[in-house]
């Protein structure tokens, strides 16, 4: 498990390499405060599925990561986190441009956090909710990160 509040100084300063599947994605982070995460992503055209938008799971898989972050803005060194449940609502479809993922943190208990993610066209279309419930992990043991 990684020092989260490290991971996300390094992160803030564009270390790329620190998250290969954000890099994958194209995803950029573009804010980060307590208990709140957004990311930009570029729509590619390999992101497109047949019907000529973006593929569903992809907008997921971004939430999730958004959501993800914004709860180790709440995590301390020695803190980890593991996704128990995942449940997206897709409102409209996206073609190109960019999606933007606004993270929040609904509720932290002492166990489980519940995340809400809401992502968006890059002119403000809302194109899926999604709502995470996310296992705290504590006391286990940081490797040395260099």
């Amino acid at each position: 498990m990684r020092d989260l509040p490290k991971y996300l100084e390094r992160l803030r300063s564009g270390d790329k390499a620190l998250n290969p599947f954000l890099d994958f994605m194209g995803m950029i982070l573009e804010e980060l405060a307590d208990g709140y995460a957004r990311f930009r992503m570029p729509v590619r055209h390999e992101f497109l599925q047949g019907a000529g938008v973006v593929q569903g799971g992809l907008i997921v898989a971004m939430a999730s990561e958004t959501i993800a972050h914004a709860v180790m803005t709440l995590l301390g060194p020695g803190e980890g986190i593991a996704t128990i449940e995942v449940k997206n609502n897709f409102l409209a479809t996206a073609k190109a441009g960019a999606l933007i993922a606004e993270g929040k943190v609904f509720k932290k208990g002492r166990t489980v956090v519940v995340g809400d993610c809401i992502v968006s066209s890059d002119s403000g279309k809302a194109l899926s909710r999604t709502t995470s419930s996310i296992l705290l992990l504590a006391g286990q043991s940081v490797p040395d990160e260099t």
